[in-house]
């Protein structure tokens, strides 16, 4: 049965009313909960009105309020909105007003972000707006202020918008962290999140309200007000409903104040669904090809697509795709319409003036990454185009709501895949979509390093009592199961740094107090704090330089001739010797100095370690297993094009087709080389350390293993002797995420560079100084430094415990690869082959390119493409039109 739902004020129907709108049922739910004063989370369709869901509460019960006193008792802050993006509080804050104006109401509206002036900052403080709008990482500095405890007692609300871009990871962390200090300060604090791509609503509820049972409202498990344990029985009326089943204005007004202070419990609403979107796939021309990952083949079809529609959004997955993608429409823009770009490495002005244009309607066309992913209502968007895979159901629908914006009308989207794989990827992510079905989230631990930021942030607030903060800490869901024990090593990082760092006086920041309490050691270091705060390290990049001896051959390495910059992500997986790719040359890898990376010219002209251009997202794990499941199952092929059907009927033919739960390796010659290639679809990230870990196997039995190179779906290792009689079982024993990872991560610098960052995090380094600000260079040298003194004498130390956890969750995905390797453990199928694989060609394809950047970069694939297709089609006897018929790119 449904819950009752409230009633709305006549005030608040009449104007909805005036609008023509009726109030859906999931925002008359969400009043319903703040008046039992239960926590909600809300999940609803973009486009049906959840924003304004989250804030009617608080407008109805300031409404009721009537004016408040300048100060005293009353006067502070009545809502906190948090969102994670800057640009979203400014949105928010504009539409919030609509309804504030057109009612009349005296509710004031403020948003406050990094950009916010300061005396603006200083002025909220002293007359605080009834309604926030804020970040999660303003939200940790106020939390950090001397007069928090006062300034937050009044505060009845925090709602989390876009709650599933917020909560996972240390940003989530230290947010979690926040709530539980804002509920120190106002025990009847109501939490509110928002979402619309949750895949899991319970695991989320008991991340913003921990410990607490979840009631599902609109399913029939709503908390009803005279349910047992409620202690005041709440007279709450079903709406009228008119013709449309929509509850009608007219007959709703609130029977009573929300009361926070009687809350009891978490309230799942879930919205009603919305239009179905239309969402296509492109075949150009009929086809799709065998290999690529920009989707150039299909540009002329794309503007084609911008010429038919208004403002088209057209999104991309990396910054390079973006640049790449833009360049190649502006060159057959021969209409001159007006297109944008849009993406997080443009100087913020930049992308402001795009922004803008798009609000009032000045452009066509907008090609773009994840900045514009969230629910920004920029203007009427008329469809959306993702080019390449989305990696995502979850970041498809998000993006495919950014069109229309409207729940009772289809958004319009089109997928461009750039391959026959990543077709099998857009047909699996358009049927997630169509089945609700999002992508699913691990239960995320609380980093320590967040911990220990958050524990400074406290003493500069106020002293503290271990055992009371020890309590706090653990009702947040990240940090429940944290023992004392731990939590008293985190507070000793914060006061000493730690056994091997306690005789250095700088890394004493906190003290105790003759009462026993902590507190900051003196105002310094509580503003060096304040300037400091924050979950995200931003990536670097390293100069890429050409290494010489300083004094001669048993000297020093140091850096030379610039080469050029590429992503520090990149080279902390290297070890020295590895051979790559940079600027077109094959290069060896020699070290890290600083922010240099030290190369020297290869003898070897076949690199061992692949190269890509800029950070990707990875594949999300349902979708991975909805593309195997397709995959085998031949039923599904009808669904796909043809072409995609004789690819995969060859498949079946020359090899084997994939099992769900099992891994298909291929073994075969070519050429002077003999080739392994193996078919997970675990992403990128797992299979790179897969085959790094693999390969030291390989060598360790004699293969000589020469490199190898990754997609999404596959990973192929090339090596000087066979491969075929291997025990592939005890080759993937799942027992390599033991010794081989511990040595390859002592072996790469990838450990430095995470333990940098959870120094950053932690506070032990500050980048931001009052009057200056310390270079990466800097920073990289004082942590190096920190980082050998701990491993030397404190090899236990939290804080290289902590980055040897981030390395193993983040950049590693050691999680997930686990996971393949039990799955797989006794479901291994080897098909040795005299040549490749129809499968092969996606991944071969990728050794010819790591030579050539840039605009050839596709030319040189396509020209290898096909001569691997050529290859594969040998004997194939396909039908009139050979390579063409199966559609080479």
């Amino acid at each position: 049965m449904t819950p009752p739902a409230a009633r709305l004020p006549p005030l608040f129907a009449d104007w909805f009313v005036s609008r023509g709108w009726s109030p859906r049922r999931h925002q008359l739910e969400m009043i319903a909960a703040a008046q039992n004063g239960s926590h909600a989370l809300l999940v609803a369709p973009t486009g049906g009105g959840k924003t304004l869901a989250g804030f009617l509460p608080s407008l109805i019960d300031l409404a009721e309020r009537g004016p408040r006193p300048p100060h005293g008792p009353g006067s502070g802050i009545h809502t906190i909105y948090v969102s994670p993006l800057k640009a979203l509080t400014t949105d928010v804050e504009r539409n919030l007003m609509t309804p504030i104006r057109e009612i009349g109401l005296n509710i004031h509206v403020e948003s406050r972000t990094g950009d916010t002036k300061q005396s603006k900052k200083q002025r909220q403080r002293e007359f605080p707006p009834d309604i926030l709008l804020t970040t999660p990482e303003q939200l940790a500095l106020f939390c950090a202020w001397g007069g928090a405890r006062a300034y937050f007692a009044d505060l009845k609300c925090i709602v989390l918008d876009e709650v599933h871009a917020i909560w996972s990871g240390k940003r989530g962390d230290l947010l979690n962290l926040g709530l539980a200090r804002l509920q120190s300060f106002s025990p009847g604090l109501r939490r509110v999140a928002l979402s619309a791509t949750i895949d899991d609503p319970d695991l989320i509820a008991q991340w913003l309200a921990p410990g607490l049972p979840s009631p599902l409202a609109g399913e029939g498990g709503g908390r009803s007000p005279t349910d047992e344990g409620s202690h005041h029985p709440v007279d709450l009326a079903e709406p009228a409903q008119n013709s449309e089943g929509q509850s009608d204005p007219s007959s709703v007004s609130l029977r009573e104040p929300p009361s926070p202070a009687r809350g009891e419990g978490i309230v799942i609403v879930k919205g009603d669904p919305g239009a179905v979107p239309i969402i296509d796939v492109l075949v150009s021309e009929g086809r799709v090809p065998w290999a690529g990952h920009t989707g150039q083949h299909a540009i002329p079809e794309v503007y084609e697509a911008i010429q038919r529609s208004g403002l088209t959004l057209v999104f991309v997955n990396t910054r390079w795709q973006c640049e790449f993608v833009f360049q190649q429409l502006w060159a057959i823009n021969d209409e001159n319409l007006p297109i944008g770009l849009h993406h997080g490495s443009l100087a913020a002005e930049q992308r402001r003036k795009v922004e803008a244009a798009m609000a009032r309607g000045e452009l066509r066309a907008v090609v773009c990454t994840s900045t514009l992913d969230l629910g920004i209502d920029w203007g009427d968007v008329d469809l959306v185009i993702q080019m390449a895979a989305p990696k995502g159901s979850s970041r498809l629908v998000q993006r495919i709501g950014r069109a229309n914006h409207r729940l009772d009308e289809p958004s319009r989207a089109l997928m461009v895949p750039a391959s026959r794989f990543e077709l099998l990827e857009c047909q699996a992510a358009k049927e997630a979509v169509a089945e609700n079905a999002f992508d699913w989230e691990p239960h995320h631990i609380g980093t320590l390093d967040t911990l220990a930021q958050h524990i400074m942030g406290v003493a500069c607030s106020e002293p503290f009592d271990l055992g009371a903060l020890h309590a706090e800490v653990t009702s947040c869901s990240p940090y429940r199961g944290l023992s004392y024990e731990a939590f008293e090593e985190v507070v000793d990082l914060v006061a000493t740094g730690g056994y091997a760092l306690r005789t250095y006086d700088r890394f004493a920041r906190i003290v105790r107090t003759p009462e026993g309490r902590w507190t900051v050691r003196n105002a310094m270091i509580a503003q060096r704090h304040r300037m400091n705060v924050g979950a995200i390290v931003a990536a670097g990049t390293l100069n890429v330089k050409v290494a010489s001896r300083r004094g001669g051959a048993s000297k020093q390495l140091i850096g030379g001739r610039k080469v050029g910059e590429a992503e520090e992500w990149y080279f902390e997986q290297l070890t020295p010797g590895d051979t790559f790719v940079f600027a077109g040359q094959v290069w060896a890898f020699q070290g890290i100095n600083g922010m240099d990376a030290l190369v020297t010219h290869a003898t070897d002209r076949d690199p061992k370690i692949p190269s890509w251009g800029g950070s990707q997202f990875p594949l999300g794990t349902s979708l991975a297993a909805r593309v195997r499941a397709m995959v085998q199952d031949r039923d599904h092929w009808r669904v796909l094009p043809v072409d995609v059907q004789e690819w995969l009927e060859l498949q079946a033919a020359r090899s084997m087709i994939p099992d769900a739960d099992s891994l298909l390796i291929e073994t075969f010659p070519r050429g002077s080389r003999h080739f392994m290639v193996a078919y997970p679809f675990e992403g990128r990230l797992a299979h790179s350390t897969l085959c790094m870990l693999l390969t030291r196997r390989l060598d360790r039995l004699g293969v000589g293993p020469l490199g190898f190179v990754v997609t999404d779906y596959a990973f192929a290792i090339w090596s000087i002797k066979p491969m075929d009689g291997l025990d592939w079982d005890a080759l993937f024993q799942p027992d390599m995420l033991g010794d081989d990872l511990e040595a390859w991560l002592e072996e790469s610098f990838m450990m430095k560079r995470t333990f940098r960052n959870c120094a950053l995090v932690s506070g032990l380094i500050e980048r931001r100084q009052p009057g200056a600000e310390k270079t990466g260079r800097q920073v990289t040298f004082s942590t190096d430094l920190i980082y050998d003194v701990l491993r030397r004498h404190q090899p236990d130390h939290l804080l290289l415990r902590t980055a040897r956890s981030d390395a193993a969750s983040g950049l590693l995905d050691v999680a997930r690869l686990g996971q393949l390797l039990s799955r797989i453990a006794g479901h291994i199928r080897h098909a040795p082959l005299e040549r490749a694989s129809p499968f092969c060609v996606p991944v071969l394809v990728m050794i010819g390119r790591e030579r050539v950047g840039g605009d050839a970069a596709d030319m040189i694939l396509e020209a290898s493409a096909q001569d691997l297709i050529d290859e594969v089609m040998e004997d194939a006897h396909p039908r009139p039109g050979g390579a063409e018929l199966m559609g080479a790119a």
